[in-house]
């Protein structure tokens, strides 16, 4: 039997098996269903529809999908093809939180590029080849529980920093799930939401990231060679970026030191740190006493730098968001409860008090846990490695590797498909 009908026998037992657990989702019948199957021929199978939860179930028991996924649009009739022809009645509001996306530090562990142009490789998320300038980037992207956590933190931020106080939306509106690989998903149902267009979506979009906004506009100025920051007693944007400035402001000397000269933010030079550091204790006291506030006289912070400074800022605050998701009225995302076919975890669904405590890679809540092919019985398969640098894999924690392409391993069932759905390896 070959590695992708074995693992799609394992997908459809799963579903037979969890039959009545898997979630269904509300206004049913008017929601468009896609799958991928393991024929990497097929890219996707959409605009299917089904009348009842038990429909659905059999056909992913009778499939065992690599990948499911539902619309977060309604329609009169989904099953159409024809967009224009489905009858089209609102969508959700869908983000997409995935650290494929944005920069981690702990991708410099454990994700690998390598050039197709030149043959250069490195760790690290690249665009480019440094080396040679062409985009020929092959990756191999893992997960951690660092980078998990990063996308954990934008959701929670995502619903307490921006959608309760700055849109009134309800923790009741919202469904969020682990997406099964490298982030998290947020649903939210509101009618008055649903009639939203795509360039209204795309205003909320930039908005929560912070995008495209004017430091200016908000109140950042020159006058008379004096420079003029933002009022701390307005609502918004504003008043976010003060909080951020006086939160960072209190931390240890090392820790500013260390975020000011991060590339991907701040990118300062130690000459200006330095500066910065030294009117530490005067930009404290201005926020602390001030509304509206002059800023301090830091050497060299003309206002090139301190645009470069409230950007970092504006970084630090915003959410990380796939923007061509939540502007995408047709956009299908995966089905809750489904096996993610690039790691076999489940998708799962989790209400916001869980987040916080919520650990996808060592789940010990059982009815939230994701990973859902570990045995009860201590069960272990033997592989072989096929790529290059497979990154070491801590799950359950225990970790696994880091491996090389010939290696011969034998590691637990749950570890095993893992690494088959991530195809860095084939069974012996």
């Amino acid at each position: 039997m070959s590695d992708i009908a074995y693992l799609k026998r394992l997908f459809r037992t799963y579903y037979k098996e969890k039959r009545s657990e898997i979630p269904t989702v509300s206004l049913f019948d008017n929601r468009e269903f896609g799958y991928i199957p393991w024929d990497k021929q097929i890219i996707m199978k959409r605009h299917m529809s089904f009348k009842s939860q038990d429909s659905i179930t059999k056909h992913l028991i009778n499939e065992g999908p690599r990948h499911v996924y539902f619309s977060g649009a309604l329609y009169e009739q989904p099953e159409i093809q024809d967009m224009d022809g489905k009858g089209y009645q609102g969508c959700d509001f869908i983000v997409d939180i995935d650290v494929d996306h944005f920069y981690t530090p702990c991708k410099e562990d454990h994700d690998f590029w390598y050039c197709k142009e030149c043959g250069k490789s490195g760790l690290g998320m690249v665009h480019k080849c440094p080396k040679c300038g062409k985009s020929k980037i092959k990756t191999l992207a893992w997960i951690c529980d660092k980078c998990l956590d990063v996308a954990k933190g934008e959701i929670i931020k995502l619903i307490y920093d921006f959608l309760i106080p700055d849109f009134g939306i309800s923790l009741s509106q919202m469904r969020i799930a682990f997406s099964g690989h490298r982030g998290y998903h947020l649903k939210i149902e509101s009618e008055q939401i649903r009639n939203l267009s795509s360039n209204e979506r795309r205003e909320i979009a930039d908005y929560v990231s912070g995008e495209n906004i004017s430091l200016e506009i908000l109140g950042l100025q020159k006058k008379s060679g004096t420079f003029y920051s933002f009022s701390g007693d307005t609502y918004g944007w504003p008043k976010k970026i003060i909080r951020k400035t006086y939160e960072i402001l209190k931390k240890p000397n090392s820790e500013i030191h260390e975020l000011l000269s991060e590339k991907e933010k701040f990118d300062f030079s130690d000459n200006y740190i330095k500066g910065f550091l030294n009117s530490k204790q005067d930009f404290i006291d201005k926020i602390a006493n001030n509304k509206y506030f002059i800023l301090p006289s830091i050497e060299g912070f003309g206002m090139t730098n301190w645009r470069k400074f409230f950007t970092g800022i504006v970084h630090e605050v915003g959410v990380e968001i796939d923007t061509p998701v939540t502007i995408d009225i047709h956009r299908l995302i995966r089905y809750p409860g489904s096996l993610h076919g690039k790691t076999g975890f489940k998708v799962q669904e989790i209400f916001p008090d869980e987040l916080d405590d919520f650990n996808p890679l060592d789940e010990v809540n059982e009815k939230l846990d994701p990973i859902v092919f570990e045995s009860k019985v201590q069960t272990t398969q033997k592989l072989e490695v096929l790529e290059a640098q497979v990154p070491a894999t801590k799950i359950k924690g225990k970790t696994y590797g880091p491996y090389t392409k010939g290696e011969i391993i034998e590691v637990p069932h749950h570890i095993a498909i893992f690494l088959l759905c991530k195809e860095v390896v084939k069974t012996i």
